[in-house]
């Protein structure tokens, strides 16, 4: 115990010694809370429509004075001459036709200022339609009320509070920047502590001391996982922070229970730490059989996209957990967050959770001390 001790003390030495490893720890926690703010800010920007705003809409008829009135209480601008040249330009976003009583929008759907013009035209005609039904059952001697208004219409959201949609999205992605800043805090210690080593000739040095592969290979694995555990629990408070802040400051969210309680916390907590201990040991195993420094970080940048994009599958396919996605790396990490997240503590797949890691961590331990017990990978 006392040597892996000494093994532990010189790598978390060498960690703080150098600058880029402290960056790697420190600095990408605090630029994720930012992003995420922004990102609540961009949200809140796209759901808010500026009710001074003007929308620009080609007519090929001449609109009648009640017509002339809803695109006013619209916020429309009409325009009656040369529509279709006014619409190449870009100086109207959509145009309606008319033939008959046939009424044709006109819009495209790949520019978002269009699909609103679209909506926006789509309401004056709504509206006009409606002030035409109304007179003509007045002239009738009929009610529209009694017609148009036949049935009632009432809408009931089944949803939870913590099931929106917004809040699913933002502490989804918000757990998968902290996942990646844990990848990236564990690549660098992980490649310079093994094929750095190598490449500066230190390892041999260490290799003549009385200390065995297996207390250097924990010493090490230990050290590359306080590292990345501080990152990632570093994040985790800070993503926190945000959080708050977002609730207080940001309109959308203000009514949304986005900030984690005490038992989410705490169960997202122990998520990073077995995250973290996990992707410290691959790292390592990977970086281990690397002869040089570059050589080792070509070998673990796939590492940070395979870790982030079974995450993004899972959030964007609606997956449901079972016992096998509880078992299986990197996926049961993120949707045992986002199950947590939404109230849905399922005891058993925490455990299978758990148990699965410290198994494969077990492994891959196991499968570095037989790479450092090897002439050929220790010295190419």
């Amino acid at each position: 115990m006392n040597k892996i001790l000494l093994v532990l003390k010189k790598e978390i030495r060498e960690i703080f010694r150098d600058k880029k490893s402290l960056s790697m720890m420190l600095v990408i926690p605090i630029i994720m809370p930012l992003l995420l703010i922004g990102l609540c800010y961009l949200f809140e920007i796209e759901q808010k429509e500026n009710p001074e705003k003007e929308y620009n809409i080609g007519f090929n008829y001449q609109l009648d004075e009640i017509e002339k009135e809803i695109i006013t209480n619209l916020n429309i601008n009409s325009k009656n001459k040369n529509i279709k040249e006014l619409y190449e330009k870009g100086d109207i976003n959509a145009y309606i036709e008319k033939e008959n009583n046939n009424y044709y929008i006109n819009y495209d759907e790949n520019n978002p200022e269009s699909l609103k013009t679209m909506a926006k035209a789509t309401s004056y005609l709504e509206q006009y339609k409606l002030y035409l039904q109304n007179n003509y059952l007045i002239d009738k001697n009929i009610n529209p009320d009694e017609v148009i208004n036949i049935i009632k219409i009432s809408y009931n959201t089944l949803n939870k509070k913590n099931d929106n949609f917004y809040i699913n999205y933002i502490t989804s992605y918000a757990f998968l920047f902290i996942i990646m800043a844990i990848t990236i805090s564990a690549t660098y210690p992980a490649t310079d502590t093994t094929a750095g080593e190598k490449e500066r000739g230190t390892l041999e040095t260490l290799l003549t001391y009385p200390i065995k592969s297996k207390d250097i290979i924990i010493g090490k694995f230990l050290s590359v996982s306080l590292s990345s555990m501080v990152t990632g629990i570093l994040s985790f408070i800070l993503t926190t922070l945000a959080f708050i802040y977002i609730s207080n400051n940001i309109s959308l969210f203000k009514d949304l229970s986005i900030i984690p309680n005490i038992k989410q916390a705490t169960i997202t907590l122990l998520i990073i730490i077995s995250y973290s201990l996990l992707i410290s040991g691959l790292c390592i195993s990977i970086a281990s059989l690397s002869k040089s420094f570059k050589e080792a970080q070509s070998k673990l940048t796939p590492l940070t996209f395979i870790s982030v994009f079974p995450g993004m599958i899972t959030f964007l396919a609606d997956i449901k957990t079972n016992f096998l996605i509880s078992i299986t790396p990197f996926i049961n990490y993120i949707q045992i967050y986002n199950d947590i997240n939404k109230n849905n503590y399922n005891y058993l797949y925490i455990i299978s959770m758990f148990i699965s890691t410290i198994l494969l961590i077990t492994i891959v331990l196991y499968i570095i001390i037989k790479q450092y017990k090897s002439e050929k990978v220790l010295f190419n």
